[in-house]
């Protein structure tokens, strides 16, 4: 919003304006609109206002402050604060495109390039927030590509594709959409040494977990304690499952989770709808354990998980105590890593979240789990499993092999 318009609004406003944190957010209603926005001035002096998509003054008033304090940390973290979808920056270099395909018609290499957009990385990319845009989404498109194709493309026409992904990823850094020093993967050549992703071990693992007890207690105020103690859980449930962070996991339901019984043994099995399709995982037994201390901090009127699986409670999983979710959780993680001492790897590598279904991968392929019914647990293909982790198995398996 312009300052002229910003003042229009401002003028225009009707009388329900309602103040909030001591006056920093506010509350209001532009004229013929039944929904309430939501504006704070940002650090640098200028305004920032979103719409709150509720006009119940309760869920709004959840939702500005959830807003704002989103916000603050991404500024805190130097992430952009808006984004577009990769849609909409190919969509501009497709333009680039067709006009010098329209100057010069025999100008060949480009219309190659907009066939690649449109048939390839804008269908596989195009509905994902440049900022989401994840290792395993990347991983997943090369696996989605052969199936396009019927065959593994050659080196050239990798080196194309990756070439032009790398275009729309710059082009987002170039209008300050991703912040210059947040790394965002690119697509990989098959022949080119793929990079070891940054994973735990065990002892690192058992480290983690024991460090988060105390970890999650001590934020700066109310909203941060939230924000570790829903961080906590989610870690402990990416451990256990594998399952993707953020797109797959922070919309599960309680109602998704179920037991499996083998003759008297029962697991726990979440049903996931994802990239690949929905599928049930099974989750490691510890998931219970921290799912249930998720139940007594919410507040929710079940005493364990097994009355909650039998009442198919519909409400998000991972949210806190009053029923609003962050929108995601991958700045408290990096401060987690940072303040334990494990933000990097044994090779200087940052830790992700991401680092966590590596690490799940890692360890699932050293307790015997074979690639095929890995590659279904966790929603990928068996390829994405062989060309990533087989060559570990080897050594993971020196006991069997010696």
């Amino acid at each position: 919003m312009n300052n002229l318009s910003f003042l229009f609004a401002a003028k225009t406003l009707d009388q329900e304006s309602i103040k909030l944190l001591d006056g920093d957010l506010t509350l209001y209603k532009r004229p013929n609109s039944h929904q309430w926005q939501c504006r704070f001035k940002l650090s640098t002096g200028a305004w920032h206002s979103a719409s709150t998509g509720s006009d119940q003054l309760a869920e709004a008033t959840t939702q500005a402050i959830s807003i704002y304090e989103t916000v603050k940390v991404k500024l805190a973290s130097d992430l952009a604060i808006k984004t577009r979808t990769f849609r909409q920056l190919a969509n501009q270099e497709l333009a680039a495109a067709a006009r010098v395909v329209h100057a010069n018609p025999n100008k060949r290499t480009h219309v190659d390039y907009i066939h690649i957009y449109t048939k390839y990385l804008i269908p596989f990319f195009g509905a994902y927030q440049i900022n989401d845009i994840t290792q395993e989404v990347v991983d997943d498109y090369a696996a989605w590509r052969i199936s396009q194709m019927g065959k593994d493309p050659k080196s050239y026409t990798q080196r194309r594709h990756a070439g032009l992904y790398k275009r729309v990823i710059e082009r987002a850094k170039e209008q300050g959409l991703i912040h210059q020093q947040r790394t965002i993967p690119l697509l990989e050549v098959a022949g080119d040494k793929p990079e070891a992703r940054p994973a735990f071990n065990q002892q690192e693992v058992s480290y983690l977990l024991e460090y988060m007890q105390d970890w999650e207690r001590f934020g700066r105020n109310q909203r941060s304690n939230h924000m570790r103690r829903l961080c906590r859980v989610y870690v402990e449930f990416l451990l256990g499952t594998g399952i993707r962070q953020g797109t797959e996991s922070m919309p599960i339901r309680w109602k998704s989770l179920q037991w499996h019984w083998i003759g008297e043994q029962r697991y726990l099995r979440v049903w996931v709808s994802g990239k690949t399709g929905p599928r049930y995982l099974i989750a490691k037994h510890f998931v219970v354990e921290a799912l249930e201390r998720l139940i007594a901090w919410q507040a929710l009127p079940y005493p364990n998980l097994d009355s909650i699986i039998e009442a198919k409670l519909d409400r998000r999983v991972f949210v806190f105590p009053e029923g609003d979710a962050p929108h995601s959780l991958d700045s408290v993680f990096e401060r987690l890593m940072v303040e334990s001492g494990l933000f990097k790897d044994a090779t200087g590598k940052n830790r992700t979240l991401y680092s966590l279904r590596h690490t799940y991968a890692t360890f699932a392929l050293a307790e015997g789990v074979d690639i095929h019914t890995l590659a279904r647990q966790m929603g990928t293909s068996t390829l994405m499993i062989e060309r990533h982790y087989s060559k570990l198995t080897p050594m993971m398996a020196a006991e069997k092999l010696a």
